[in-house]
This record gives C-alpha cells, structure tokens and sequence, in this order.
C-alpha cells in the first residue's frame, strides 16, 4: 500500500487535527468512516475504494497519533490487522526497515455518528470554483479569529462574509455564484471547518455547497477513489 493513499483517507476526515475518534469499517475492498465533531457543528462520512483488507469494524481514538506515525515510514507499507479472538486490537504497518504498532481502542470509546435519514430542503447552491476556494481559505487565514462565516442572498445575489455584524467591523465580503429560490435572512456556519474541508480536498477544482434555511448546509467531492460527504450546522450567532 502507498502511505499517500491512507494519509488523504484520513485528512478528509481528521481535518487538521479537528476531528480525532472514529470507527474504521473495513469491508469488500473499502475503507469508509463517518465522524462527528465535538461540538457538534459538522459531521459526514469519507469512503475509500481499493482497500486490500480483511472486512472488520475497528475504534481509532487519537488520529494525530497514527498520523505522526505513519510520517516515520517510507512510501510504500504493508499494512495488516492483528486481532485477539476475532477482536481487532491493533494496526500493523511496516516498510521493510522499520515497524509500528498502532493500538486500537474499543468502539464504546467512539462518539455515535446519527444517522442523516430526513435531511431539509435545500434552497441555495453555491459553486465554489478554485478561485472562491483558493480566496476563502486566504481569507479565513487573514482573519483567523473569526469562526464562523455568513451567507446571504437577496435577489439572486449571494454573499459570503468573514466577520459579519450589525456593527462596523473588520469582514471580507466574498461574492459567489449562487441560485437562490428565495431571499435568505443570514445564516452562519463554521469557517474553521469549512476551511478545513477545502484544504483536505484541495484536488478537487469545483463542488457544490447546499444551504438549507433550516439551518444546515451540505458539500461533497468525488476525487479518484474517495468520496466525501460533510454536512455543517447553523451556528447561533
């Protein structure tokens, strides 16, 4: 297995560090995890195709961990699971000259991830091109305080602000192609995650961000071999 290959399954998930205990679900030549955060705000599911593994279910509790240990190995590793009595207990990676062991942690220890069955409409799409991408991101890191974003749409013309308020304060204003069926009142996401998300998709050149007045906004990407799915509440603001 290329190390690259497990390294941007696990970036699309773990988000910087933003995103640590999952439940790995090995099955049929796929690897596939969904996750929430711990407040909350953001949850979703990233699947992976031509995964040479047996099929099991096994806890990863600190992602930043196995990433720091994976960065000791070169490019190409072998990779198995090692079980006790049928249960999974820990990851075995080796790349001729050096090995590690990476310890498992019992599912009960995983936060639930609910399942999405009765999902809102969604009233806005927004196509986010390199160039919205490439700007949010500079964006957020220009004003690296502010969390949360803003979208509002009024005549079919919508905006994404960092730093949004009723008072005069520092904000970027980001115009977007957007169709609106309606004029949208404010509403707020995370920006720290939207970023997050962008950066760990970074090959994707387009996508589609869906807003739902109801308050929660949905992107996909379907780049190589992954496929991402991650759904963002509204943030009170």
């Amino acid at each position: 297995m290329e190390k690259q290959t497990l390294n941007r399954f696990v970036s699309k998930y773990n988000l910087a560090g933003l995103v640590e205990s999952v439940k790995w679900e090995s099955k049929e030549g796929s690897l596939t995890t969904s996750f929430i955060s711990d407040d909350k705000s953001v949850l979703g599911s990233v699947s992976m195709t031509d995964f040479d593994s047996i099929s099991s279910d096994f806890g990863v509790y600190d992602t930043t961990k196995l990433t720091k240990m994976l960065s000791v190995l070169g490019d190409d590793v072998d990779f198995s699971i090692q079980d006790i009595e049928g249960k999974p207990v820990s990851l075995k990676f080796k790349d001729g000259s050096t090995s590690l062991n990476y310890m498992l942690a019992d599912l009960s220890v995983i936060p639930n991830v609910p399942d999405l069955k009765q999902l809102p409409p969604f009233n806005v799409e927004i196509k986010l091109d390199a160039n919205f991408i490439s700007k949010f991101i500079k964006a957020k890191g220009a004003l690296a305080d502010e969390n949360n974003f803003t979208f509002t749409c009024k005549d079919n013309k919508g905006t994404i602000v960092l730093g949004y308020s009723n008072i005069n304060t520092n904000r970027i204003n980001i115009d977007v192609d957007c169709t609106c069926e309606s004029d949208v009142d404010p509403i707020s996401f995370s920006a720290t995650y939207l970023k997050e998300i962008l950066v760990a998709n970074k090959e994707a050149t387009d996508a589609t961000l869906k807003i739902s007045s109801q308050g929660l906004a949905h992107i996909s990407f379907s780049i190589d071999n992954y496929e991402s799915n991650y759904y963002l509440v509204e943030i009170q603001s």
